[in-house]
């Protein structure tokens, strides 16, 4: 399993490895990690992805598994030279955690790139990964047609799971610790794309009538996509902007949290928000994690044709980057109890379907079908 250097506690894609690879371990896979550690430098880059190849020749493995997004390998389009490296009698399975946004090198043209993908010869986005992968998988519908208008192919869709299990609290309007107000959470990494800017000044405006409101930020700022100086500066921007709507008093950013306590934040919510500047949709873990804790909760949707509102289990917030559209999307969420109940039953069923033992049952089908019945036999 090659993948970036970055702790769980730090990337999304690094906390979805781990936990992929050990519910693999549940169906019968042994999988080793082989991370890509690049320095920030192009020389450390290419020097990181020859030493994830030469350690994946003495794994011998039966199948290599990339996990790809940008920002995992901080940007670097070196990693999309691994094929040509590894062992060819090992099936090539590339998943994409993020696609359809970004190219290496970004001034080279869509009309250049376009015969190279149709032709199979080279990714935009990912050099040769998806060229080169026996199987791609794609986390949601939108990933899959991306791939497919760029080469023709039909990639594997193995929805995710969510990052934080239910580790049980008061159910939602039930008994539980006495409150002064109503209580909003956000939860994920915190970066300048997640509307945490717009939900901040709803919140203000939501307080003029809701004085006990209040506003969990549940999720670390330091991250592969946001270093950690750029997050102290954004984490900074965002108590000056706090303080100046007079909501300072109002709004906790806890930091990052193990499972367990945001578990316990989850519950003690009574409406998550996830106000992303480019919508949400069912690839985001914290979406999955808020309805996994059967927390009604409100979204922006993206632009994109087809993508599923979740079969109505959330509240879809009409307009991004819009901190009227997100109060008035969460006004109603607050005043009407009915609604609320509904939404966190439909959440749950719609969490049902995204089980690790799914996502681990997935892989393992789709790895014996690349490699065949030799894998299975090694494998009993």
């Amino acid at each position: 399993m090659i993948h970036g250097p970055a702790p769980a506690s730090l990337d999304g894609v690094s906390d979805y490895v781990e936990r992929l690879m050990h519910a693999l371990g549940d169906v019968g896979v042994a999988a080793a990690s082989v991370p890509v550690r690049g320095d920030g430098s192009t020389a450390g880059w290419l020097t990181a992805t020859l030493r994830a190849a030469r350690e994946v020749w003495r794994l011998r493995p039966d199948v290599v598994h990339v996990q790809f997004a940008p920002s995992a390998y901080r940007f670097s389009g070196l990693p999309g030279l691994l094929p040509p490296l590894l062992p060819p009698y090992a099936p090539l399975v590339t998943t994409l955690h993020e696609y359809g946004w970004w190219a290496a090198p970004a001034w080279v043209p869509d009309a250049v790139w376009r015969p190279l993908e149709r032709a199979r010869l080279w990714d935009r986005e990912t050099g040769r990964l998806v060229p080169a992968s026996r199987v791609v998988v794609v986390t949601n519908g939108g990933h899959a047609r991306q791939v497919g208008l760029r080469t023709r192919g039909r990639p594997v869709e193995v929805p995710l799971a969510p990052n934080v299990a239910d580790h049980g609290g008061p159910a939602l309007d039930g008994p539980g610790p006495e409150r002064t107000g109503e209580v909003l959470a956000f939860f994920g990494f915190v970066h300048p794309v997640k509307g945490v800017r717009y939900l901040l000044e709803a919140v203000a405006r939501l307080r003029a009538r809701r004085p006990g409101l209040r506003l969990l930020v549940i999720g670390g700022f330091t991250s592969q996509a946001l270093p950690e100086a750029e997050a102290r500066a954004f984490r900074a921007e965002l108590e000056e902007l706090a303080e100046g709507l007079g909501v300072a008093d109002a709004v906790t950013f806890t930091g990052h949290l193990p499972a367990a306590a945001v578990s316990e934040a989850l519950h003690a919510a009574d409406v998550g928000v996830l106000p992303f500047t480019g919508g949400v949709t069912a690839k985001s873990g914290a979406l999955l994690t808020m309805l996994a804790h059967g927390l009604p909760t409100a979204i922006t949707v993206p632009d994109e044709p087809g993508v599923s509102t979740l079969d109505g289990a959330v509240a879809v917030i009409p307009a991004r980057r819009d901190a009227a559209a997100i109060a008035g999307t969460l006004e109603r969420l607050l005043d009407d109890a009915a609604l609320r109940r509904r939404l966190a039953e439909a959440g749950r069923r719609v969490s049902a379907r995204h089980s690790w033992s799914g996502v681990a049952a997935a892989h393992r089908e789709l790895y014996d079908s690349v490699v065949g019945s030799a894998y299975g036999r090694r494998n009993a």
